[in-house]
């Protein structure tokens, strides 16, 4: 698989405050992204996400650093226009309507100018806002404006798309919509470098992930790699049983109605469980091995640092 980003040893530091003092934001980061796959950056705020990608993006410069896009320097020309970018809080012009602002982008680009018509009609809809093709952005809720900015994102067809927080800001049926957008830029060969704190939606779609802290990247890998498949605790959910009669075989959490929800954290005593609720006559709601989270892997390296 080819290497379409390769970050190595970068460096960034910033001068804040009255009496400016140095302060380092990226300590050395090195990463590499493969074609074709959902790549996943995270970090706490202020971890220095955008910060890497501003670098990447030719925004700002590091210290520090080389930054190749598809094997070439990532201020060239030639890497540029194979790239498309959703910054965090994106800016647009808020009188123009959607489809304006979209042939707008098209004249910026180097967009098929015979296709414009087309390509704008099918962005629109594949983003949820066919219904808003004439709507000035200046009614665009937050939701409507990340999904046109994720619009101007791919309207050059780029090889490699770039998005900060693109969930942000978005109800649960506008992030799935995006994450089944995300999922279909990867079926069709495009590559997804994914920026986000959003650690559910993260796991449901990225191949692999780097967790940034403080400037530096302290694991990274594929998903199922870095995730133990360990089962951690069984939640077994039950009624028609006392809680006198479970003694120590789990720790009980109340729950609704006579339902009592028993935290298993010994494989060896589910077995017992099921035998004593047979024997009692109670019944099983649900029973959910839990294995470890993308959350648990991110917290405790937080933690760790």
């Amino acid at each position: 698989m080819d290497t379409v980003l390769q970050i190595e040893d970068l460096h960034k530091s910033f001068k804040t405050g009255f009496i400016p003092k140095e302060k380092k934001i990226l300590d050395g980061i090195s990463l590499e992204v493969k074609a074709g796959e959902i790549f996943g950056y995270l970090g706490p705020n202020g971890a220095g996400k955008t910060t890497t990608l501003k670098c990447v993006l030719g925004l700002i410069f590091p210290d520090k650093g080389n930054i190749e896009i598809f094997g070439q320097s990532n201020l060239s020309m030639q890497a540029k226009e194979k790239i498309g970018f959703l910054p965090e809080n994106p800016y647009f012009y808020d009188y123009l309507s959607a489809t304006e602002f979209l042939s707008f982008y098209c004249d910026l680009t180097a967009a098929k100018k015979e296709r414009k018509k087309t390509q704008i009609t099918t962005l629109l809809r594949m983003v949820g806002l066919e219904h808003a093709a004439n709507l000035q952005l200046r009614k665009f809720s937050r939701g409507m404006l990340q999904r046109i900015g994720l619009a101007q994102a791919l309207i050059n067809e780029p090889s490699l798309v770039f998005l900060d927080e693109p969930l942000g800001g978005l109800d649960p049926l506008g992030r799935k919509d995006i994450r089944d957008v995300i999922v279909r830029l990867k079926e069709e060969g495009k590559t997804v470098f994914l920026s986000s704190h959003i650690l559910q939606d993260i796991e449901m779609i990225c191949d692999r992930v780097a967790i940034l802290v403080e400037g530096h990247v302290v694991n990274q890998g594929p998903l199922q790699d870095l995730v133990s498949e360990k089962v951690q605790v069984t939640e077994i959910t039950i009624s028609g049983i006392g809680s006198e009669d479970l003694g120590d075989l789990g720790e009980r959490y109340s729950a609704q109605g006579d339902r009592v929800l028993l935290k298993v954290f010994e494989e060896e005593k589910i077995a017992s469980v099921l035998q004593l609720i047979l024997e009692k006559k109670g019944r099983v709601h649900s029973l959910i091995p839990r294995t470890e989270t993308l959350e648990d892997l991110f917290v405790g390296a937080v933690r760790q640092k």
